[in-house]
């Protein structure tokens, strides 16, 4: 395992687009990645679920990723979309290509909740390109649930393997039982809504996206097991905004919406198959962003 993968928060980044044809707005990604930068992030997801990674072409992918390498010195997991082996490694050789001793993972998403399947899948990935994997369990997105026991024996059998990204509800029960059976960090994500009890069960941190990175940052920069309290105080204040951002079907929406109103991306539009913010709840939304600009 190498040694980038380090303990903290890990900043999936959003693409931002602008115009009716949305095209890919690579300002909009150089504010985001300077401000999660300057927020304390230990380094960034990039081509994440929650970056669209799927609506984009390879050659859009490809741009994302030399604008995020070009703006910042962090390393970088970078995101593989499909489940299949034969894209999976075409994705990840990219990955390796661009980022080189800068990438700390592709990540690959759990295909199969048959062990020896998934492990096929995630040996022939490696074997191909040489490159670390975090792992990710997301069953919302990938449609395959497999238990944290079989995931982690699995994950302990494979030195490539750099970390885990646990997204399987419950997650704080999940991270702890992938620790107890995994040397590599296990990290939540789902935006940071079960960061403390993560944390808890022994998370290394975060490995998701927020429109505040900082309150992420705070949380875990502050957890002690023996005072739990210190990390409570600095994601309290946030956990409405985290909770509103988390809407299924609109999560996105908000989020993007959330960065247009701090004024780091231009525009709010999504490619995902996602509804748009509903008007109804814009209101609602400002006055969490307002709660938070004042703390």
């Amino acid at each position: 395992m190498g040694d980038l993968m380090r303990p903290g928060v890990w900043g999936v980044l959003a693409t931002p687009f602008r115009g009716e044809t949305l095209e890919v707005d690579t300002a909009g990604i150089e504010r985001l990645v300077k401000h999660a930068e300057g927020a304390g992030v230990t380094g960034f997801t990039v081509l994440g679920v929650f970056g669209e990674a799927a609506q984009l072409s390879r050659e859009e992918r490809r741009l994302v990723l030399e604008t995020v390498l070009a703006t910042t010195d962090l390393p970088l997991v970078v995101g593989c979309t499909s489940l299949g082996t034969a894209p999976t490694v075409e994705e990840a050789t990219t990955a390796v290509e661009l980022v080189g001793d800068r990438l700390a993972g592709a990540m690959v998403q759990v295909n199969s909740a048959d062990p020896a399947v998934l492990g096929a899948h995630l040996d022939a990935v490696h074997e191909a390109t040489g490159a670390d994997l975090v792992v990710q369990d997301y069953p919302v997105v990938s449609g395959v649930r497999i238990s944290a026991a079989v995931l982690g024996d699995l994950v302990a059998s494979r030195s490539y393997v750099s970390a885990v990204k646990a997204e399987a509800p419950p997650t704080p029960a999940a991270v702890a039982e992938l620790t107890a059976r995994c040397d590599v960090p296990v990290f939540g994500g789902l935006g940071g809504i079960n960061l403390l009890d993560e944390l808890a069960c022994g998370a290394a941190g975060a490995m998701t996206g927020f429109s505040y990175p900082e309150a992420l940052v705070a949380c875990v920069d502050a957890w002690d097991p023996a005072d739990p309290g210190r990390s409570r105080a600095a994601l309290l204040e946030y956990l409405p905004l985290i909770t509103f951002e988390q809407q299924v079907g609109i999560a996105l929406a908000v989020r993007k919406e959330c960065l247009r109103q701090r004024g780091l991306i231009d525009e709010s539009g999504v490619r995902a198959p996602a509804r748009s913010l509903p008007d109804s709840l814009r209101p609602l939304l400002s006055g969490h962003i307002a709660r938070a600009q004042a703390l």
